[in-house]
């Protein structure tokens, strides 16, 4: 698993006023949450559902329906699936980088290329780094999507909540997350909204996979056996037949995604089959190239890993960058790998626990189109309008913000 220092929770970048928000996000929170007035609802993330499934050997699917009866028997409301939240992301995402292409080839001068290469925006350890290390210069390549965990928080607390017969405040909304720096995400302040003068969290408290683990084990659950529960569909990629689906991509699938979309509307290049991208200095900086007519016309990479960031960073800084788009990751091998999922088992190696992790990610699921999503079509018909549009910017879209650091606080965190 990635060590703490692909984590920005625990390498000294966030203050104190963070560290205590954190602190409330616990296991013991969550269970007294249960026993309060609210309705907790639970979102489980696909990476989460993968490394509890090839902890107890059991399919994905059977995870999440035993998951939906653990969460229940405690008094959960309902358990949701982010998978159906990070199509919206991905949609948003292809809009947003459709709309940069275009800017790019009107601007001329000095303001070609400040808007490419488009940066993922999912990973909070990245998002942390890039503000509080990087600053100003990086924000603007950085795609303004919310995450799927911050996008499933404000479906639930903005628009579900009014399907349920609640009000947002009445919702504690609880995510399952492969990465600790998910729970530094929940407490941005551009994620609390007001409703009848009353601070609204999109996500109140965030469980990474291990903490769930804990709870299975400590409530001396015998997980393998535990009677399973019909999932909860109205936030869940599961089809009439009960069979997961979603888009393949161990850390969501957003440059495959978007390289897609990209290809077909500004290039009428349809793509069939997996898209192959090759690997470079290493297995976590890999990229791939859309010809036309001979000639390259988009270029899209793969960057995992604070090591090859720093490449990254420093061909942006120096104008040199070929890529129009970078799926970027903090942990090496991707999310699959974060810092919060269940850890190897003895005499297994980390590098065979993120094989069977990435084997395990695509059994069971099949593979789907987030544009032909119902769930998301849905949510636009009632809710958003179209991708990219105000409402969706108002609600799916975010804002980051450089740090300056006191001197002080540089020299202790050095």
């Amino acid at each position: 698993m990635a060590s703490s220092s692909s984590s920005a929770s625990s390498s000294g970048c966030i203050t104190s006023a963070e560290t205590v928000m954190l602190e409330k996000q616990s296991l013991g929170d969550f269970i007294t949450r249960i026993n309060s007035d609210k309705a907790v609802i639970v979102s489980v993330s696909p990476q989460s559902r993968a490394s509890l499934a090839a902890f107890f050997g059991l399919s994905q699917s059977q995870v999440f329906r035993k998951l939906t009866a653990l969460f229940k028997s405690m008094g959960v409301k309902a358990v949701y699936d982010t998978s159906s939240s990070r199509d919206l992301s991905l949609i948003e995402a292809c809009s947003e980088f459709v709309t940069r292409y275009h800017q790019n080839q009107l601007s001329s001068g000095k303001e070609a290329g400040k808007n490419l290469p488009m940066l993922s925006s999912a990973c909070p350890g990245w998002i942390c780094y890039a503000e509080k290390t990087l600053g100003s210069f990086i924000l603007p390549y950085i795609s303004a999507v919310k995450s799927p965990q911050q996008a499933i928080g404000a479906a639930i607390k903005h628009h579900m909540v009014g399907k349920l017969g609640l009000k947002p405040h009445d919702v504690y909304h609880v995510t399952v997350m492969p990465c600790y720096d998910k729970k530094l995400e929940a407490v941005r302040d551009d994620f609390v909204f007001s409703v009848e003068d009353k601070d609204v969290t999109e996500v109140d408290s965030v469980l990474t996979t291990g903490e769930v683990l804990d709870l299975i084990q400590s409530r001396s659950v015998d997980f393998k056996t535990l009677e399973e529960s019909p999932m909860d569909r109205l936030l869940t990629n599961v089809d009439d037949d009960g069979q997961l689906y979603g888009v393949s991509g161990g850390s969501g699938g957003y440059a495959e995604t978007v390289f897609r979309h990209a290809a077909h509307v500004l290039f009428d290049r349809k793509i069939e089959g997996s898209v192959d991208f090759r690997i470079l200095r290493n297995s976590d900086f890999r990229e791939v190239t859309l010809e036309v007519e001979g000639k390259p016309v988009l270029k899209f990479a793969l960057c995992y890993g604070f090591r090859n960031l720093q490449n990254i960073i420093r061909k942006i800084k120096m104008g040199k960058c070929e890529y129009h788009f970078i799926e970027v990751m903090a942990c090496p091998s991707g999310c699959l790998n974060g810092g919060g999922q269940i850890k190897p088992a003895k005499g297994q190696s980390a590098k065979d626990l993120i094989q069977l992790l990435e084997d395990v990610y695509i059994q069971d699921v099949s593979v789907s189109n987030p544009f032909e999503n119902p769930i998301a079509k849905r949510l636009y018909d009632e809710w958003l309008g179209q991708p990219g549009s105000e409402n969706a910017k108002k609600y799916l879209h975010t804002k980051y913000h450089p740090v300056v650091k006191s001197v002080a606080s540089q020299l202790q965190n050095w």
